[in-house]
């Protein structure tokens, strides 16, 4: 293998200039670009997604223990009224 192979911060014929992203990582040691989290380019985008997320997540639950409780009641009648005989 030649040295541009082992070297990450070798310029090779077909890849781009290094960017600002690129350089950081190499400041602080990294061999890849880190890419840090919360910076959203769209946060009230992602807000209106989530707090749709968030209302499927509530309805679900919702018909879950509501259908649990729904089926309970109709077996304790069933129960109740010799329906299990």
């Amino acid at each position: 293998m030649t040295q541009s192979e082992h070297d990450p911060d070798s310029n090779l014929e077909g890849n781009p200039e290094p960017t600002e992203r690129d350089q950081a990582a190499r400041a602080r040691g990294l061999a890849a670009p880190y890419l840090p989290g919360g910076r959203d380019p769209d946060p009230e985008g992602t807000r209106r997604q989530e707090r749709r997320y968030i209302l499927l997540l509530v309805g679900m639950v919702v018909l879950i223990v509501g259908t649990s409780i729904l089926l309970t009641v109709v077996a304790i009648m069933a129960g109740a009224f010799g329906g299990g005989r």
